[in-house]
This record gives structure tokens, sequence and C-alpha cells, in this order.
């Protein structure tokens, strides 16, 4: 069972879900069905929900595998809360008008040390 995992899947599903309800009110509201029609406001939360979508699957991953090797619940939660937030405050940052660069920076921070924190211990289980 991978219960620490759907928490944290979840969690971040509910940011994933939350960019993807702005890009689509936003181009309901001004009749743009396809690509940004060059809307820079449309640009900014297609980008929003595409920077979730490429940076949250390969965290959930690690965790999952993380999991699935057995590695301590406190180790898992610190490293799920991690993502999670790396991803609500990137995604905050992002979408403010006008972006506020540092939540932008802290939030891409916090990704990155999950992941990179992540695959070596991972890599380090599966060597020893």
């Amino acid at each position: 069972m991978l219960t620490v995992t759907s928490i944290y899947a979840s969690l971040t599903a509910l940011v994933f879900l939350t960019l993807s309800a702005r890009v689509i009110a936003y181009r309901r509201s001004n009749q743009i069905s396809l690509g940004d029609d060059g809307d820079k406001s449309l640009l900014k939360r297609m980008r929003a929900q595409a920077n979730c979508a490429e940076y949250a699957p390969i965290g959930l991953i690690l965790l999952a595998l993380a999991e699935l090797q057995g590695a301590p619940a406190i180790a898992l939660h610190l490293l799920g809360l991690t993502l999670f937030a790396g991803r609500a405050i990137h995604a905050y940052g992002f979408s403010a008008s006008p972006p506020v660069m540092g939540l932008r920076v802290v939030g891409m921070l916090l990704t990155l040390t999950m992941i990179g924190i992540s695959a070596l211990g991972l890599l380090v289980q599966a060597i020893l």
C-alpha cells in the first residue's frame, strides 16, 4: 500500500486541478479555444499548469518508489510535504499578478531538493 504517497499525490493533484481550472475559466471567458492566441495572461496560466505537470510526476514516482522500498514514514512525509509545498508555492508565485519571483524560486528549490534527495536515497538503497 502506498498510503503516504497517496496523500501527497492527492494534494498535488488538487494544485494541478486548481491551475487547470484557471486556464479553462480564462479560455471560456475570453473565448480562446486553442493555443494562447497571443494572450500573455493565458500563456502565464498555461505555463503555471504545465510547470506543475512537468515536475510533479517525477517527484511522485520517486516518493512511491521510496515508500515501496520501505523508507521511514517520517522521511516519506517530509519528502511529500516538500514536494507539495514546492508545487503550491511555485504555482502561487507564478500565478500572481505580477508574478512573485521569490516564491517561484523557493517553490522550485523545494521541488528540486525533494527530487534530488529522493533520487540519491533510492540510488544508495539500490547500490547497498
